[in-house]
């Protein structure tokens, strides 16, 4: 039997957006492609942001932050070398099937490590606000590497 609060599921429950009806009416920095798929306008979503970026060949994004949100990238495939910092002094890289976390107000750089491939990610942020604020920064060469690991999978 149906209650009173599901009575409406039909237009306010699940929402499929397909992958060719992407909205790319979002803020963007250089060197990337933002495609939004979970908005408030699309979907009603209140506490959470999702679409997909994509990074041609051999191009890196300007530096940039997203304010206080968080922001989760699921790598589908390419190879991502992510860079941060106040000089974007901080490197990793992170291939298909990998997450990539960014915690809020951290300067980074998405950066396409394959001169031949595209690299195609999914982006999950914590809120509904177009935050993308694209700073002036100049790398600092050599970069710092810093391995992607933890108590349970060290560094080879």
């Amino acid at each position: 039997m149906r209650s009173e609060s599901n009575s409406n599921w039909r237009d306010h429950g699940v929402k499929i957006i397909p992958g060719s009806q992407l909205d790319l009416n979002t803020p963007q920095s250089p060197g990337m492609m933002r495609a939004a798929a979970i908005t408030h306008a699309r979907v009603g979503a209140s506490k959470l942001w999702a679409g997909t970026v994509s990074i041609d060949a051999n191009a890196k994004t300007g530096a940039h932050h997203h304010g206080e949100l968080e922001s989760v990238i699921y790598v589908v495939s390419g190879r991502a070398r992510m860079r941060w910092g106040e000089n974007l002094e901080f490197v990793a890289e992170a291939g298909p099937g990998d997450f990539i976390y960014v915690p809020p107000f951290v300067p980074h750089q998405e950066i396409n490590a394959s001169k031949t491939e595209v690299l195609s990610c999914v982006v999950v942020r914590s809120g509904q606000d177009p935050i993308v604020i694209n700073l002036d920064i100049e790398p600092a060469e050599p970069p710092e590497e810093v391995y992607w690991v933890d108590p349970i999978h060290p560094h080879p």
